[in-house]
């Protein structure tokens, strides 16, 4: 991949970071963001975190080749121990995995977050997840976008920490407060598909010799909260 391109997933994150941002990508895989932002001249310093030592040198080997390493510190760790309080980062991006895991990130991070840095999180699965734990620790959901590239749908959220408790809704939780007010084609496919397998599932869970009525219950919950956003 060229150091001057993106994917259009990591593309849309980029705009989110702020001009002179002093950034932490973790899991950073080949470092193309900090990369491509540095290259656009728009963070000042960037840690490029990675955990598993064959993307750690996937990203030290770009970085050198880009001539960047006075601006992006490769570093191998775990999560978010990847970054010290001293380097000031204020802007974490966590792209391109399960929202269980980046909660799990930020959970055991925590300590690291003390400098109350802006977050641009971009799970694959398991948007709930993240924005449960965004409410729980004062976060509050600045935007939201959701879009499709090489048939994955990815949702980007950006949070700002804040004094005040923030109240979602449920079905702000699981759909996203701007994606709702935003509906656009990516997300009716989304929810669309969700409802397709929502109904094969039931279909399952119909035939067994114990029909496990709190599960069904459970789906119909699910599968109303749905329909009530794609007729809204």
């Amino acid at each position: 991949m060229d150091g001057n391109k993106l994917s259009k997933r990591l593309e849309k994150v980029a705009t989110y970071v702020n001009k002179g941002a002093r950034m932490a990508d973790i899991g950073s895989d080949h470092a193309y963001l900090p990369v491509y932002l540095a290259k656009q001249q728009q963070i000042d310093f960037a840690i490029a975190g990675e955990v598993v030592k064959g993307p750690f040198l996937n990203a030290k080997q770009e970085v050198e080749k880009e001539g960047l390493a006075h601006v992006i510190d490769v570093r191998l760790a775990d999560g978010l121990k990847a970054v010290n309080l001293e380097d000031n980062i204020n802007v974490v991006t966590i792209c391109g995995m399960g929202g269980p895991l980046i909660r799990d990130i930020l959970n055991s991070g925590k300590e690291k977050l003390e400098n109350k840095p802006r977050l641009i999180l971009q799970p694959n699965v398991g948007e709930k997840d993240v924005r449960v734990w965004l409410q729980e620790n004062h976060y509050k959901i600045i935007d939201e976008d959701i879009l499709e590239e090489d048939k994955h749908i990815y949702e980007i959220m950006v949070a700002e920490y804040t004094s005040e408790q923030t109240n979602l809704s449920e079905a702000e939780l699981l759909f996203g407060k701007y994606l709702l007010e935003n509906k656009n084609d990516v997300f009716r496919k989304k929810w669309h598909k969700e409802l397709e397998k929502i109904n094969k599932v039931r279909v399952q869970l119909k035939q067994a010799k114990q029909v496990p009525e709190q599960k069904i219950a459970e789906l119909d919950n699910l599968q109303s909260l749905i329909e009530g956003a794609l007729n809204d």
